[in-house]
């Protein structure tokens, strides 16, 4: 059994009349996060107390942050932007021949498959478009796809769209088994979930850091496995190589990386205003943990379930992430009631995506399953 977590609302910037469950598009400031910010830029507008070392030094502490919470360390942590620039790394470093497939979910976050579909075209390629049966779930769904001409299985941890379960283990040993790539996007759920990858060992994890991460926007993660990581950067920026600490020295170029995954880092990477929110959102989400911050949020998505009346909900699913269908016909209506009510959710394909982190009260439920209920 994990404890779980009281009410965290104080520790977010959050007014007492919203209803806030949209923390899979964007989450809610951390009172921490945001002081943070704001000394961050006091301390920019004063670039001669900024030294050649601060150029390093917060990265490398958010390297090993970011390290933690997929249960690595600082050497397979790369800084990036955005998941589109994680995939492209992914795409650059993975083999893709001709006849080879790459497999996706149906309608998974587009950058992603757009990533997907330009590599397998440059190879003479193709992607591979899971799809579930009725009664399916995508765990089953994506086992059943997975045979011999998948070279590259990319999949989430839990769908974007209504939070429907990838059981990353098992989907895991079955590329292993058919000699297939693992790379997952975790950007629904690094950090609402824990995640293991000396457990599952894929070959890359991708995650944004303003969503279930709580951090700025701009500021992504992708873990490297180890024996990908002498590839092929998309960059070839002056910081990453070695011997980059030596400003006096950077006019004699060096043809050596600096060591790990820092190879793959983006360009500007050090971005002093936003690596110290980065660090403060990190910090506070290992200080509550990824078990316990799932176990909470599945106890507030079950009661919203419970006590919902004529809406289906997404089943098997993450414990963070739902996905509720409305009866045909009154979507618009429930969307409209919602945002009445000061009450924040979200539209993704034909479900409303309810999205709560630990800033959600007791109040905050019953305002959603209310407006919901009188509604459909």
């Amino acid at each position: 059994m994990v404890d779980e977590l009281s009410s965290q609302r104080d520790l977010f910037d959050v007014p007492d009349d919203v209803a806030y469950f949209n923390a899979a598009s964007l989450s809610p400031v951390l009172r921490s996060v945001r002081a943070a910010g704001e000394s961050a830029l006091r301390r920019r507008a004063r670039p001669w107390e900024i030294g050649e070392a601060d150029w390093f030094a917060d990265v490398e502490r958010l390297r090993g942050l970011a390290g933690r919470l997929v249960g690595g360390d600082a050497e397979g942590m790369a800084l990036v932007p955005a998941t589109s620039y994680g995939f492209a790394v992914a795409a650059a470093n993975l083999p893709l021949r001709a006849g080879e497939q790459v497999l996706v979910l149906a309608e998974e976050y587009p950058s992603g498959v757009y990533t997907w579909r330009g590599a397998a075209e440059r190879a003479g390629a193709s992607v591979r478009t899971v799809t579930r049966a009725p009664g399916q779930t995508w765990t089953e769904a994506v086992l059943a796809a997975i045979d011999e001409r998948v070279r590259i299985v990319s999949v989430p941890n839990v769908h974007w769209t209504d939070g429907g379960l990838v059981e990353l283990d098992r989907v895991a040993e079955r590329a292993r088994a058919a000699g297939a790539r693992l790379v997952i996007d975790a950007s629904q759920s690094l950090g609402a979930m824990p995640l293991d990858v000396g457990v599952l060992r894929p070959d890359f994890v991708i995650s944004v850091g303003y969503k279930w991460l709580l951090g700025p926007f701009g500021r992504g993660y992708l873990w490297v496995a180890e024996e990908h990581r002498e590839g092929r950067p998309l960059e070839e920026n002056w910081i990453l190589r070695a011997g980059s600490e030596n400003f006096a020295g950077l006019v004699d170029y060096r043809d050596e990386y600096l060591p790990g995954a820092r190879r793959f880092d983006q360009g500007a990477r050090t971005l002093f205003e936003l690596t110290p929110m980065a660090i403060a959102a990190l910090e506070q989400i290992l200080e509550w943990g990824p078990p316990r911050i799932a176990a909470t949020l599945a106890r507030v998505t079950a009661e919203i379930v419970g006590r919902l009346e004529g809406v289906t909900a997404t089943e098997p699913r993450g414990p963070h992430l739902l996905g509720v269908r409305v009866p045909a016909g009154a979507t618009d209506r429930v969307a409209a009631a919602l945002k009445q009510a000061n009450c924040f959710v979200a539209r993704r394909g034909d479900a409303i995506r309810i999205a709560p982190h630990l800033h959600v009260t007791q109040a905050d439920v019953d305002r959603l399953v209310t407006t919901l209920v009188a509604n459909v």
